[in-house]
């Protein structure tokens, strides 16, 4: 069991170097120069992956936290913990990227637009989540309230999806869905997402396995004392 769990870590770490070797190489050599925005324009495929994969991270947080107010098994909990700590890091890297991107493209580094303010609210409502967890009396009230803001808090997502289309922001639209991309710029940015795609299963597989592991320890420790 445990030869099959290494093989299969080890296949997924080299799938996940492999494509993020391949986007790097993609981003900065194969892909042309967007002839508009320069070569700042390079950071789309970094700020669009990134953003994907923070909403994939919370989707998986709002799955796993219904799962767990249902069945009450302690692996759920570790995965909709461990998926919110990885949505949060990638919203971080969104809310930094973003206005990299910004300041060049509009002059300026930030804008209280919808899709800029209702991205800072989605990362503060994890954060939150983490807090709640972290600073509960108690591991399972701890659990049971992050499961609430876990699912609640996924509200904001398709509203931040949505900002671009129902409100006037200085956000570009979804011209991945609209065809504003060359075809070389799509087959770029696909193997951008789907590198960082892997490099968060790779987070979760890693970092629920340890939450669930802790938590079967501080469960015997207790028996134990009893």
């Amino acid at each position: 069991m445990n030869s099959n769990h290494t093989v299969r870590n080890g296949i997924l770490w080299g799938l996940s170097f492999a494509l993020m070797i391949a986007a790097l190489y993609m981003v900065f050599v194969y892909v042309p120069t967007e002839k508009h925005a320069g070569i700042v324009q390079r950071i789309f495929y970094f700020h669009v992956p990134v953003a994907w994969v923070s909403f994939l991270a919370f989707f998986v947080t709002f799955i796993s936290s219904i799962l767990y107010l249902w069945k009450r098994e302690i692996k759920w909990d570790a995965i909709a913990c461990a998926s919110a700590e990885a949505g949060v890091i990638f919203t971080t890297l969104v809310l930094i990227t973003g206005p990299v991107w910004a300041k060049p493209a509009w002059g300026i580094w930030w804008t209280w637009d919808a899709r800029l303010t209702t991205s800072l609210v989605l990362w503060l409502i994890y954060v939150a989540y983490l807090l709640v967890r972290s600073l509960a009396s108690e591991p399972a009230r701890g659990a049971r309230y992050g499961a609430v803001i876990g699912i609640v808090g996924f509200i904001d997502v398709p509203v931040v999806f949505l900002t671009v289309n129902l409100w006037r922001t200085q956000h570009p639209t979804t011209i991945i869905f609209e065809g504003g991309l060359t075809t070389s710029m799509l087959i770029t940015l696909l193997v951008c997402i789907a590198a960082f795609t892997f490099l968060y299963i790779l987070l979760i597989i890693q970092s629920a396995g340890l939450k669930a592991m802790e938590a079967d320890i501080k469960r015997l420790r207790s028996m134990k004392a009893e």
